[in-house]
């Protein structure tokens, strides 16, 4: 049973579709050990509650310095066993102690193609707001392995989403998460419950 660890600043949606593919089965073999938000105030704690999973708010303007709030993160995910950390709209700056804690085994869910609309301040609308901005036809998101470096990390899973021309940042926003971001992470998560992501340098193998 791989044990994952869940964290949050938000709404909770992908949080929400993980949950549901669990419940559904078509997430074998793994759990959500524990859920954690950098934001009190977050819906997604909501619902980690109503699916009676531990829920505890670590935020990172309690503690004096990143190595303490880094330090705080990996006595709670050793608390709860955790095998998997997965950033399911988690807006706080992870540590270099953290990541390599956790290397290779922090998955990140990022609302476009990396490389395009992405990087430090390219979070929430923002980077739908960019999307349509620039004219692109097609965005998406993908899901990648986390580094030190914003949205820098090996990337494991992409899928394209059509800009439509009469879309607004925030219709955009809903289909990238529809039809994109609640479709990969559960699968991301799927691939590496049963060992088929082998990290090799900049690539990701998925292997058969």
């Amino acid at each position: 049973m791989l044990r994952i660890g869940v964290m949050v600043s938000g709404g909770g949606t992908n949080l929400q579709a993980i949950m549901d593919r669990i419940e559904y089965g078509t997430l074998k073999n793994c759990c959500i050990a524990t859920v954690v938000s950098s934001n009190s105030r977050a819906y997604a704690i909501e619902r980690a509650k109503r699916g009676n999973i531990p829920v505890t708010v670590i935020s990172r303007k309690n503690f004096d310095s990143e190595e303490d709030y880094d330090r705080a993160l990996i006595e709670h995910m050793k608390k709860y066993r955790v095998q998997l950390v997965v950033l399911a709209g988690f807006l706080s700056r992870l540590g270099d102690s953290f990541i390599q804690e956790y290397r290779n085994a922090i998955i990140n869910i990022h609302p476009s193609l990396i490389p395009s609309f992405c990087g430090k301040g390219f979070y929430g609308i923002i980077p739908h707001q960019k999307a349509l901005e620039y004219g692109v036809k097609i965005t998406g998101a993908t899901v990648h392995f986390v580094e030190l470096e914003y949205d820098s990390g090996p990337i494991i899973l992409q899928k394209a989403v059509e800009v439509l021309p009469d879309d607004t940042p925030e219709t955009l926003q809903k289909r990238v998460m529809e039809q994109a971001e609640w479709v990969l992470l559960p699968e991301a998560i799927r691939l590496f419950s049963e060992g088929r992501l082998e990290v090799n340098g900049r690539k990701v193998i998925i292997k058969n």
